[in-house]
């Protein structure tokens, strides 16, 4: 009686403390994508370089993580233990693993010692290859050993170029009413011939809805989106 009466108890509190575990869970993922798409467009928009610079060491990993992750890359955050830890991310592609160390050193040369460690890692886990990514530079003992052995070395400057060539390749998902519509990765330049937006005044690009009723007409939509959804029917 005594255990059917914990069950019982157990199944009420269940049912209200499990939904909301889930919820938690949503929640900081939702806020956590929202983080790495900041910091991605943070980075871009840097030609200097200087905001991959200033970045604390966890904002580091999760923008290197993200640049990965548009590259096709599963990421899994193994949270290598600090600034100066282990390996913080393993990579999955084509059934593939790949490992990730990454040194958010302002004032140093990433050394050869930081790529032997990570050489021993991947023969010791079968990695496929491997990656080091610093927001400083490498020494060229570094760049020496790393010859012929499937590791990459990623600088702050070779990151900019790879979270700027992903971000080009990606396509921007708008939304109008319930149709979803994607736009062309790379939008045309308004010519004098282009409509003006209605809301605002900028130029306006042709987009081609992808879904809903409207799904593969052509409009005109407004080069200010997000911040202005003003669009326009192509006459």
């Amino acid at each position: 009686m005594v255990t059917g009466q914990v069950i019982k108890t157990l199944a009420f509190y269940g049912q209200f403390v499990i939904p909301l575990v889930f919820l938690v869970g949503a929640a900081a993922s939702f806020f956590g994508r929202r983080k790495r798409e900041g910091l991605l467009r943070d980075v871009a928009g840097d030609s200097s370089g200087e905001t991959v610079r200033t970045l604390n060491w966890k904002d580091f990993e999760l923008l290197v993580g993200e640049a990965f992750r548009m590259r096709g890359f599963s990421v899994a955050e193994t949270g290598g233990g600090g600034a100066d830890g282990g390996i913080d991310l393993q990579l999955k592609k084509g059934g593939e693993v790949f490992l990730v160390q990454c040194k958010q050193w302002r004032a140093y040369k990433v050394s050869v010692n930081v790529v032997r460690e990570l050489y021993g890692v991947m023969a010791s886990q079968g990695a496929a290859g491997g990656f080091v990514v610093t927001s400083g530079v490498f020494t060229a003992d570094a760049h020496s050993f790393a010859e012929g052995k499937n590791i990459e070395l990623i600088d702050g400057t070779a990151l900019n170029k790879m979270i700027e060539k992903a971000r080009a390749t990606q396509p921007v998902v708008v939304s109008i009413a319930d149709a979803p519509i994607r736009a062309e990765p790379k939008l045309q330049t308004a010519s004098t011939m282009d409509p003006t937006c209605p809301r605002c005044g900028s130029a306006m690009a042709k987009r081609i809805a992808k879904q809903g009723s409207n799904a593969g007409g052509a409009f005109w939509g407004c080069t200010a989106f997000p911040k202005c959804r003003g669009i326009k029917a192509i006459e």
